[in-house]
């Protein structure tokens, strides 16, 4: 399910979706469409997936897609689940995690990255444009030292980088944040504009925190700021994303902030914070929020947890996921900011799950 079929995906049409274009109905008839076919090419491919599927007696010819089967996404760190074969294989990415944790391993061939790659590409260029910009990372260089074996953080700031050029790290390599550096690097790109790009937790302690401690600022307010990989430290300090905004702007002067949530388990199908402060899903992707319950499918407004659609997973049967986040769905269609399709706010992880965020399991 690899070469031909990534193919078949370009061929359709599916790449050139406008990013946050697609009506409801209109996506939803697309994605069905998609999410069966691939529903079913895994469910021949990958045999802990069919063995599963069996046992749960999912609808592969699903009527909607509240009706498809569903992993919930604690199994790909028990689990080997991979539907090419192994000579295919090209990068094995995995989770992040605590000492003694499970980590989840995501087997990814040369089109699946491919594939991710291209549209992530949309979605972030909806957000800062088409060009490259000069950026500035809040991490360490260490951080993307393996190059052949993926941690969350470590994909999440090479895939990031793709959108930048002259690609610059903020922090030392003992995270120690490297205040002449920076400045040396906005005089040189002075008057332009700049993406930074970090982890939530790793830009509030190194960036954030740093800069109160040292009684110092930086001129950053000509950058668009993407972070992610989770609350759970933030919110154990009380700081809401309101404050984290706010105290951002008051010792570096951002004002344009962008939170994304994803998981490793869908690399490239990210869900990006407009400027309304919503999570946003792209044309490839959507949310359905169940009960913890008995596992209906809920209304907008009402919390449950949070699953996740994506038509990009094709070497591992990741398309449909049923993550251990608490959220709700907001609207479908009628943001203010413009964008078509749900969008939707997470309230955090679900009590008793274990940290698993990027950010979250950072720890100093």
């Amino acid at each position: 399910m690899s070469g031909p079929d990534v193919l078949n995906l370009v061929e359709d049409g599916v790449l050139t979706w406008p990013v946050y274009g697609l009506p409801k109905a209109q996506k939803n008839a697309r994605l069905l469409a998609e999410l069966r076919r691939l529903t079913d090419a895994h469910y021949g491919a990958c045999a802990p997936y069919r063995a599963v599927l069996d046992k749960m007696g999912g609808e592969r010819a699903a009527a909607t897609l509240g009706a498809l089967p569903f992993l919930p996404v604690r199994l790909f760190k028990h689990a080997t689940l991979v539907s090419v074969p192994p000579a295919e294989v090209v990068k094995t990415m995995t989770s992040s995690g605590t000492s003694g944790q499970r980590v989840s391993q995501i087997f990814l061939d040369r089109q699946t990255s491919a594939l991710q790659v291209k549209v992530l590409s949309r979605i972030v260029g909806d957000l800062i444009g088409p060009k490259r910009l000069p950026m500035l990372v809040i991490d360490c260089r260490a951080t993307i030292a393996d190059r052949y074996r993926f941690s969350a953080r470590t994909a999440g700031i090479q895939g990031f980088s793709m959108f930048g050029r002259d690609v610059e790290f903020a922090l030392n390599d003992d995270m120690s944040l490297n205040i002449e550096c920076v400045r040396r690097y906005l005089n040189k790109h002075a008057g332009s504009k700049i993406l930074l790009f970090g982890f939530t937790f790793i830009v509030w302690l190194h960036l954030v925190r740093a800069l109160e401690e040292a009684g110092e600022t930086l001129a950053l307010g000509d950058g668009v700021l993407v972070h992610g990989g989770g609350w759970k430290q933030l919110q154990s300090q009380a700081v809401s994303p309101e404050e984290f905004k706010q105290r951002l702007r008051a010792v570096a002067g951002l004002t344009r902030v962008h939170n994304y949530y994803g998981m490793v388990e869908q690399t490239g199908s990210i869900f990006v914070e407009c400027e309304h402060g919503h999570q946003h899903a792209s044309s490839w992707s959507d949310v359905i929020v169940r009960d913890p319950v008995d596992f209906g499918v809920l209304p907008p407004g009402r919390r449950g947890l949070v699953q996740l659609l994506s038509v990009l997973p094709h070497s591992y049967p990741g398309h449909s996921l049923l993550s251990e986040d608490e959220g709700e769905i907001v609207g479908i269609d009628d943001c203010p900011c413009g964008r078509k399709g749900t969008y939707f706010r997470i309230h955090g992880r679900i009590q008793h799950a274990e940290a698993r965020g990027c950010s979250d399991t950072y720890s100093r």
